[in-house]
């Protein structure tokens, strides 16, 4: 790129201002500035940084990555530069173009802090999560007073079995930062807390003060009760468990009517007669599926898996659902058509081309393993089509008592996903929705999803091991009986759990709040569900 000679004052200046427009939320004007700030000073570098800090805001990464490659052409070894190049390929998927880059990163002296985490959340981005530690070590060094940076690093921590070392730096993040009330909560989730050891009395002083917001409360709230059942005080802990949930159910606009809607249009749409048809999907036999409702076993029984050798665990991946809109943009055409529309649609779109698209998309994480695993929940939705796309894949359904199974995930605090669990009358009702689906799966679907049920697994490990393996064509390995010592990252909210024996504690336990889920309860039973014999 040529350069040309510019006032670096003026360009300094204008940045400022569209950075000013930023920070009034007023993004229309402050990328129109940043459009006249390239254009009247083209060599300015941290101008088109600034566009493609910009365009990542309002999710365009093709055109941050064009922006950054503008200040890169500029200055060839700026370090900061470079980071937002990695963040847009990582963002894109670029893997073959990001690989080499972030080797380039790794072997550079980084100048700061900012630099440092920066590079730490690519790699985590990436799966790195050991590289990602280490950067984000490098922050605390030389940042130490910054709370974030320890908040990361134990995130990192976490997500590789660390826990003792997470627990320092949270609390030190929580030190540097009292409000940062997500670290409280995934603080309390690292162990099992005791009556010596515990955080009780800084949770509920924490919770006394005025100007917390409900995310904050909500964040605090299922800490507290989740600490109160670590030591047995079932009935304060459920009275936190509800505070939690009024609060965060508070933030949301959600009306659980649209989604049961889109559930039950499923079924028509995908009837036995369509799902009978003559339908060609792509011969990958790679995936594995593990869907269900959350917190019912899905990440038990992905660690018992991918502790084989020849499969790894993807994480929860949001690609089929990508790439099966991208299907659908084709067959759309113009509009704004309703979900259920699309659910009509989605039986015309070209079935092999999903499933060649979705495999490919997997490639960054996925490489060159026999096989691997998808463990997102809510697959379950995309189980027809997933199995149109992909005749050979796997997939299995966890099933739960259906009481463990929703007050499980009552007492979880998810950060941006299953709306319906923080209300226990919605919740039944998305879940009679949910099994109405999978019984439809089943019939129009005979002998291609293999159901597993928890309690078996946690009563019987070898046996239900042994009939997965068999399921997924994989021949016995003695490792999957100990999955606890799979080093594969887990990255979901059962983290700590995976990392222990089986045991049979969370059996049951939903008799202890019997009286309090009484709502749950007469929603479930009405829906024709039998409580006591399920």
């Amino acid at each position: 790129m040529t350069i040309v000679a510019y006032d670096k004052n003026q360009a300094r200046a204008l940045e400022g201002r569209v950075w000013d427009q930023v920070k009034r939320r007023d993004m229309r004007s402050a990328m129109a500035l940043c459009q006249r700030l390239n254009a009247e000073f083209p060599s300015f570098a941290p101008g088109w940084r600034s566009a493609s800090q910009l365009a990542l805001k309002v999710n365009n990464p093709s055109v941050a990555l064009a922006a950054i490659e503008k200040a890169v052409a500029l200055e060839l070894d700026n370090h900061e530069w470079l980071l937002q190049q990695a963040l847009c390929l990582s963002k894109l998927g670029k893997v073959a173009q990001l690989t080499p880059l972030l080797a380039r990163l790794q072997a550079a002296q980084l100048d700061n802090a900012y630099q440092c985490s920066s590079l730490a959340l690519i790699l985590a981005h990436a799966g790195d999560h050991a590289a990602a530690l280490g950067y984000y070590e490098q922050a605390i060094e030389k940042e130490p007073n910054d709370a974030q940076h320890y908040y990361n690093a134990a995130s990192s921590q976490r997500f590789l079995g660390e826990f003792e070392a997470a627990d320092k730096n949270y609390t030190k993040a929580i030190a540097l930062n009292p409000s940062d009330y997500e670290a409280y909560r995934v603080r309390s989730e690292l162990k099992k807390q005791s009556a010596n050891s515990n955080h009780i009395a800084e949770l509920k002083s924490q919770l006394t003060k005025a100007k917390i917001d409900p995310r904050g409360q909500a964040q605090l709230a299922y800490a507290l009760a989740k600490e109160l059942e670590d030591l047995g005080e079932t009935e304060a802990s459920f009275r936190y468990v509800s505070m939690g949930a009024k609060a965060r159910r508070s933030c949301m606009k959600y009306q659980p009517e649209g989604d049961i809607r889109v559930i039950d249009t499923l079924r028509d749409a995908f009837n036995e007669s369509f799902m009978q048809g003559e339908h060609r999907g792509s011969n990958n036999r790679e995936a594995i599926f593990i869907l269900g409702l959350p917190r019912s076993g899905t990440t038990l029984v992905e660690r018992i898996i991918s502790s084989h050798s020849d499969v790894i665990s993807a994480g929860e991946l949001n690609n089929f659902s990508i790439e099966m809109m991208r299907q659908l943009q084709t067959v759309a055409g113009a509009g704004k058509p309703t979900k259920e529309a699309l659910v009509a649609l989605s039986t015309k779109i070209d079935f092999h081309a999903l499933g060649e698209a979705y495999i490919n998309s997997t490639r960054p994480l996925t490489g060159n393993s026999a096989h691997f695993i998808d463990k997102l929940p809510l697959n379950y939705l995309y189980a027809g089509l997933i199995h149109l796309a992909l005749p050979n894949a796997k997939i299995i359904n966890l099933k739960r008592h259906p009481l463990d199974s929703c007050y499980a995930m009552y007492k979880q605090l998810f950060k941006d996903a299953y709306p319906f669990s923080y209300d226990l009358e919605e919740l039944g009702h998305y879940y009679l929705a949910y099994q109405r689906l999978m019984d439809h799966w089943h019939t129009v679907m005979p002998d291609v999803i293999h159901t597993v049920v928890y309690e078996d697994v946690v009563h019987d490990l070898e046996g239900q091991t042994r009939s997965l393996l068999s399921y997924c064509d994989l021949p016995w390995q003695d490792q999957c009986l100990r999955y606890y010592e799979n080093d594969q990252v887990s990255t979901t909210a059962s983290a700590v759990q995976v990392r222990q024996p089986v045991y049979t504690s969370s059996v049951g336990r939903w008799r202890q709040y019997r009286e309090q889920l009484q709502p749950l309860i007469k929603v479930l039973e009405g829906g024709g569900v039998l409580i006591d014999d399920a």
